[in-house]
């Protein structure tokens, strides 16, 4: 048995997910912005009591590393990491961005390249760019978000554009022949329950004393100065 339990806080979408052998026993969403302090400890556990498992029977924890929200991860990555020091179980992170774009293989009868979005605040972006199965072409970065964005890819290639960051792109880019917008995907702990399966069988753990979020960028605070 592999038990794995995926939490995905990266976002304004809490989700986490319950997963034995790869197989998805089952899940649950909470679209609520800034509630994951409040309800992530509660999903979990009614989780676990649907599914009639208990957190003793857990043999990882996943979680989505990021990039996203700066406070999102920060509330993912101490309940995660604290379940595994608890239980004495391993622990495995998940790029969000990565994560993406296998919710997104359904849809891409194109085989067009793929670019998950997740939203920087103003017209910035996180993304990255991989190929139809999943092979980063261009690593998660930061993106301001212009007239010539992505140009260099969309110049001989479709490119699949979707995330909550993908509406920035949608006004400038939507004309492009080659772009292609696809809504309602968003981060999920299905997808990052689906790849930590694979990093469990590759015993691909991570040392919790030495983790951090996948910020990307440095914390900005929406506070004004006094005074």
């Amino acid at each position: 048995m592999a038990l794995i339990l995926s939490i995905e806080t990266s976002t304004s979408v809490c989700s986490i997910a319950l997963h034995n052998q790869g197989n998805l026993l089952g899940y649950q969403s909470l679209f609520v912005a800034r509630s994951h302090a409040e309800s992530l400890l509660a999903m979990i556990d009614h989780l676990l009591d649907l599914t009639h498992y208990s957190p003793k029977d857990l043999q990882a924890v996943a979680l989505s590393e990021g990039p996203g929200s700066y406070t999102g991860l920060r509330i993912g990555t101490a309940t995660a990491t604290g379940l595994c020091y608890a239980l004495n179980i391993p622990f495995i992170a998940i790029n969000t961005l990565e994560s993406m774009v296998l919710a997104v293989k359904p849809f891409n009868i194109t085989h067009a390249l793929c670019c998950p979005m997740i939203d920087a605040r103003r017209m910035e972006v996180y993304c990255l760019i991989t190929d139809a199965i999943g092979n980063i072409l261009e690593e998660a970065h930061p993106h301001i978000v212009t007239e010539n964005s992505f140009e260099i890819w969309l110049r001989e290639n479709k490119v699949l554009f979707f995330g909550d960051g993908a509406g920035k792109c949608k006004p400038i880019l939507s004309e492009h022949q080659n772009a292609i917008f696809i809504d309602g995907i968003y981060p999920a702990a299905k997808e990052i329950g689906t790849l930590a399966y694979t990093h469990f069988q590759q015993q691909k753990f991570i040392d919790i004393a030495h983790f951090s979020p996948r910020y990307l960028k440095p914390f900005q605070s929406n506070l004004k100065p006094v005074g």
